[in-house]
């Protein structure tokens, strides 16, 4: 009689290679395709920060040797009264172009979406502004506007007569109003391209259990346009840190310092005023607003967890 005796050895997990080879065991791409983008990140993007950064705790007026002057930058940002008026106007133009921008981009998106001749062509009228400068935006505006030789002028326009861009009553809502008649186009070209993701056969059982065009809207498009609403806003908000060029051409900040937003005032204080140390604060919190925004949106929407709204479908 033979005895056969079987020797079990103990069953070890399979050892975890590196993150990059597990990646390409697994076909996903390489991470080395992202190497030229973090290249040309890092260059253009980080170490210009960090340059801001150290250049804000010096004086430097652009010519010569930067002298270390420590926190005195920031306390100066801290404790001067005009830094908390371009917050406000910077607040004010953010939160006024979602407002304007948003719902008017919506709106376009989906009527643009939907098939109709008409409509293609209206789509491309709409995108002319964006193939504009901002430059070009405001002077044009600034012309219209005019009291003395714009619009307001001319047979039947006599209701405009009135100094918009010097009035700081009317100043601001103006140049809400330029913005969103210049960037309107690419936010309903990214709602005209998320209703278009929709799948008809929802519109279909929304319509065959009676809901009418704008109960579908609110009920169908709406919560699928989820995700597009957080990019759009976020570019909105974000994008708004970054008008200057247009604000510039049109009031130059005046009345006063009426339009005076954040970038305009880190502009005159480096290259007017000649105080780079300063601008460079101004340019370093500019960097940490649309940061934490950015994070922000992002996390409160879940947005990074991309759930699917057509999960179960």
């Amino acid at each position: 009689m033979t005895t056969v005796t079987t020797t079990t050895g103990s069953i070890r997990a399979p050892r975890r290679g590196s993150a990059l080879a597990a990646r390409q065991r697994s076909g996903g791409p390489s991470l080395w395709f992202l190497l030229p983008a973090a290249l040309l990140f890092g260059g253009f993007a980080i170490l210009p920060l960090l340059g801001a950064v150290v250049l804000s705790f010096t004086q430097w007026s652009g010519l010569g040797t930067p002298q270390w002057l420590g926190a005195d930058n920031w306390l100066w940002f801290v404790t001067d009264p005009v830094t908390y008026t371009t917050l406000g106007i910077t607040f004010a133009v953010m939160f006024g172009s979602l407002l304007v921008q948003g719902p008017i981009s919506m709106l376009l998106g989906v009527w643009i979406a939907r098939s109709g001749g008409f409509r293609s062509f209206a789509g491309l009228i709409f995108f002319v502004p964006l193939l504009l400068s901002s430059a070009a935006v405001a002077l044009a505006y600034k012309n219209l506007l005019d009291p003395n030789f714009g619009l307001s002028t001319q047979d039947g326009f006599g209701w405009l007569a009135h100094n918009w861009l010097g009035d700081k009553n009317t100043v601001l809502i103006m140049v809400i109003l330029v913005i969103a008649w210049h960037f309107v186009p690419l936010h309903t070209l990214l709602y005209q391209g998320g209703v278009r993701q929709i799948p008809a056969s929802l519109y279909e059982a929304a319509s065959i259990d009676g809901a009418g065009k704008i109960m579908q809207f609110f009920t169908i498009t709406v919560p699928q346009l989820k995700y597009t609403i957080v990019t759009s806003s976020t570019l909105i908000m974000v994008g708004s840190l970054t008008y200057f060029d247009l604000i510039f051409v049109m009031t130059a900040g005046g009345p006063g310092y009426a339009t005076r937003v954040l970038p305009l005032h880190m502009y005159l204080t480096g290259f007017r005023s000649a105080e780079m140390g300063k601008a460079s604060v101004i340019a370093t919190v500019l960097v940490l607003i649309g940061l934490v925004l950015s994070l922000a949106l992002t996390r409160w929407s879940g947005f990074s967890k991309m759930k699917s709204q057509q999960e179960g479908m």
